[in-house]
C-alpha cells in the first residue's frame, strides 16, 4: 500500500528534482495555453465558414450591390463584419471611390483589386492566428519532456552511487518521476499537432474560397466598369 502511494502521480511530481518540476510546469502551461487557442481557433473558423456561406448566398441571390454594401455598412457599425464580407466591402468601396474620381477603367480595376488583395491578406492572417504557436508546442514539447526525463534519470543513477546494493525499489521512484516529464510532453504535443493539422487545412480551404470570391467579384466589377 505504501509503495503504491509513493508512486502516485502527484507524489512523483512533488518528489521530482527542481529542474524536472520546472520542465513539468512549463509543459503544463504550454498545454493550457494551447487548449485555449484550440478552442478559440475552432470557434473562429466555424464562424468564418458560416459567414462565408451566408454572405455568398446573399451575394449570388441577385441583390443589388449598392443595397448589399449599405447593409454591410450597418453590420460594420456593429462590429459584425468579418471574413469574405470585409473583402467585398474593401473592393466595392474602392471601386465606387475611384469610379467617381477617374474615368480610366483600368485604373479603377487596378485600385479595386489592390484593395481586395490587402483585405484578403488581413483575413488570411486572422485565419492563421495562433497556428504558429500550436506548431511550436507540437514540435518542441516532446523534446522538452525528454530533457526532463534524461535529467531525472541522470539524478537517479547518481543517487545510486551512494547505495551499496541497488534494487528495483531503489531505482523505480526516480525513473518514474523522470518519465512523468515525457508523458506531459506528449500530453501537450498530441492535441497541438492534431489541432494544427486540422486548423491549417481549414484555414487553407477558407483562404481559397476568399480568393475565388475576390476573383469572381473582380470579374463582375470589370464588366460594370466597361459597360459604359
Amino acid at each position: 500500500m505504501h509503495a503504491q502511494e509513493s508512486l502516485s502521480i502527484w507524489s512523483l511530481i512533488a518528489n521530482a528534482s527542481l529542474l524536472v518540476q520546472a520542465v513539468m510546469a512549463l509543459l503544463f502551461l504550454a498545454s493550457i495555453i494551447s487548449w485555449a487557442m484550440i478552442v478559440q481557433r475552432g470557434l473562429y473558423q466555424s464562424k468564418a465558414k458560416r459567414s462565408l456561406d451566408q454572405f455568398e448566398r446573399e451575394f449570388w441571390s441577385g441583390v443589388d450591390l449598392n443595397a448589399l454594401f449599405r447593409q454591410s455598412n450597418g453590420r460594420s457599425a456593429d462590429g459584425k463584419v468579418d471574413g469574405v464580407e470585409s473583402i467585398f466591402r474593401a473592393g466595392f468601396k474602392e471601386f465606387t471611390r475611384l469610379r467617381q474620381q477617374t474615368g480610366d477603367a483600368d485604373a479603377v480595376m487596378e485600385g479595386t483589386q489592390r484593395a481586395m488583395r490587402v483585405a484578403l491578406a488581413r483575413e488570411e492572417e486572422k485565419l492563421e492566428k495562433s497556428l504558429p504557436f500550436l506548431a511550436s508546442v507540437a514540435s518542441v514539447s516532446p523534446y522538452i519532456g525528454l530533457f526532463g526525463t534524461v535529467w531525472g534519470i541522470m539524478n537517479s543513477f547518481r543517487g545510486l552511487a551512494n547505495v551499496h546494493q541497488a534494487t528495483l525499489a531503489t531505482v523505480a521512484p526516480g525513473i518514474s518521476e523522470a518519465l512523468v516529464a515525457t508523458a506531459m510532453g506528449l500530453f501537450a504535443a498530441i492535441p497541438a499537432v492534431l489541432a494544427y493539422n486540422r486548423y491549417s487545412a481549414r484555414a487553407e480551404t477558407l483562404s481559397s474560397s476568399y480568393e475565388t470570391f475576390a476573383e469572381e467579384f473582380s470579374a463582375i466589377l470589370h464588366r460594370q466598369v466597361h459597360a459604359k
